[in-house]
């Protein structure tokens, strides 16, 4: 079991979630308050995304992540700064006509998802391992070894931390082999992302073998989706990572109950304190996943 547990909140994603729940963050404005409220109710990381104000869904725009980090910077709250870096690999197509482009689509080369990081240079940017079939339908996430190897060799020139986005068993084994191939530097740090259909499933022996794959020396967390997000607070705490909560999984303390980011970092600091662990401060985080102290 993990004795000194970091939690991240995840605060808005890039899913179509915004007219679902009143408290999912938009503005720049809202993402930075609301990392301001998980910091203080306990989460020593917030991950990133950004949104269009006009539209609500997910954008690349730089300016976007360029005031929303800003404005997280100059709150004075001490918190690790993740900021995804998966928009870009979105590939709608044409089940009758595959080579049609379909509305929907964003898809770009490794580099040219990673503009917003060469600027801001956050603590720690993710790295998506691999493609998938993103749901039912014709959506798929493309994420391929060239595109990984050049985004990977241009993180580690900046200095940044990568997170490593696991969806399934053949993403972990490739980003073991991006870290042989001298592209991660030690420590590694890898998020295992449970429950996205069609990735791994929401299962503590499929989580068990994942665990049982990852590098010596390792850093990892884990999360899943939906109702399961709470209780697998207690399930990777279990097993020895870091635990993930926040709106882009989950827009529910309790059956019927919206919740906010800050409720969800309360009620996992209450489940990890309640399992006997304590929760990592943002400076104990940083000395445990190998990043430069604060400035």
């Amino acid at each position: 079991m993990n004795e000194e547990v970091i939690i991240t909140a995840a605060l808005t994603g890039a899913g179509d979630t915004a007219g679902k729940s009143p408290h999912v963050p938009v503005s720049p404005e809202q993402i930075a308050r609301a990392a301001v409220e998980a910091a203080n109710a306990g989460a020593a990381v917030v991950h990133v995304h950004v949104r269009d104000i006009e539209t609500g869904q997910g954008t690349r725009d730089v300016s976007v992540y360029r005031e929303t980090v800003r404005r997280i910077r100059e709150s004075g709250v001490d918190v690790v700064l993740n900021l995804t870096a998966g928009m870009g690999g979105d590939l709608f197509i044409d089940q009758d006509d595959p080579l049609k482009p379909v509305d929907g689509t964003d898809l770009v080369n490794g580099l040219e998802r990673l503009p917003h990081v060469e600027e801001l240079l956050p603590d720690i940017c993710t790295l998506d391992c691999g493609s998938l079939n993103f749901g039912d339908g014709s959506q798929l996430y493309i994420s391929t070894p060239d595109m990984l190897r050049a985004g990977a060799k241009r993180i580690q020139e900046l200095g940044v931390k990568p997170e490593l986005e696991i969806f399934d068993t053949g993403q972990l084994w490739f980003a073991k082999k991006m870290i042989e191939e001298g592209l991660i530097d030690a420590p590694p740090l890898f998020q295992l992302c449970m429950g996205i259909p069609y990735g791994a499933p929401v299962d503590p022996g499929v989580l068990q073998a994942m665990v049982n794959m990852l590098p010596e020396g390792a850093n990892w967390a884990s999360f899943a989706i939906g109702r399961n997000q709470l209780p697998w607070v207690a399930q990777s705490a279990l097993l020895g990572g870091q635990v993930r909560v926040g709106l882009e999984d989950n827009l529910y303390l309790s059956r019927g109950v919206k919740a906010t980011n800050a409720q969800l970092v309360e009620r996992a600091v209450t489940i990890v304190e309640g399992m006997g662990a304590k929760i990592a401060t943002p400076d104990q985080a940083r000395a445990k996943l190998g990043l430069e102290p604060r400035p």
